[in-house]
């Protein structure tokens, strides 16, 4: 099956997303991973992120591989080990510049659908990002929206941090203005059709687990009564 999970910065997506498929025996896809690459290659190579055709092409010569094991995350671009790199302040101040890219979405979103029919054989995947349900994955058997307030949400992204890291201006900028920024380019802050939306506000991460984790089984169950 395909799990999708959308929502805005910091609603805990990526944690909840391999929660769930650690749990569930599934592969997962953090697809902001591949729009993050795509900015620390056009930084290495000197681009200027406003020129979009040249961003666009870099983004179709990258050789790019995620891994989809849940518990061992790792991004290589060109050969280079940038997992870490990625999450780099310098990074996220600039991926929105990738995200709203509308040649390099579609170049992404290609590779993104390929990584998920890829995982069909192994028994299904969990899908995190901006526009699963509603363009990568709109044929997704559980399709959630994570949601959780603006103060949750910058707590939860400084806690991610390293102490230090980021100051309290670049956090904010992090989950207010990336989140602004993206929303010109997909819809993530309302439910999609057939989307159950979870506020995790006041809930720990093993219960949104739980529950996604709860309602794909009966997604699953679903499924199999209508085919009898």
């Amino acid at each position: 099956m395909i799990i999708a999970v959308d929502g805005p910065s910091g609603s805990g997506k990526s944690s909840t997303a391999r929660g769930v498929a650690d749990r569930l025996g599934l592969r997962f896809l953090d697809t902001g991973a591949t729009y993050r690459a795509v900015t620390w290659s056009a930084i290495q190579h000197g681009l200027d992120l406003d020129d979009t055709a040249a961003v666009a092409q870099r983004a179709r010569e990258l050789r790019l591989e995620l891994s989809t094991d849940p518990l061992h995350q790792y991004v290589i671009a060109d050969g280079t080990d940038i997992t870490a790199a990625i999450r780099e302040p310098g990074i996220s101040e600039r991926v929105s510049k990738i995200a709203t890219n509308l040649d390099v979405r579609a170049e992404l979103i290609r590779r993104q659908r390929a990584i998920i029919d890829d995982a069909q054989p192994s028994g299904g995947i969990v899908v995190e990002g901006r526009d699963i349900a509603t363009v990568v994955a709109t044929d997704a058997e559980l399709k959630v929206l994570l949601t959780a307030d603006q103060e949750a949400r910058m707590a939860r992204r400084g806690a991610e941090l390293a102490v230090g890291s980021i100051t309290a201006e670049q956090l904010r900028d992090q989950i207010v203005r990336r989140d602004a920024d993206d929303s010109t380019v997909s819809e993530f802050q309302v439910a999609s059709d057939g989307a159950v939306t979870i506020d995790s506000t006041f809930m720990t991460l093993e219960e949104v687990v739980e529950t996604i984790s709860r309602l794909a089984t009966e997604a699953v169950a679903a499924a199999e009564s209508h085919d009898r």
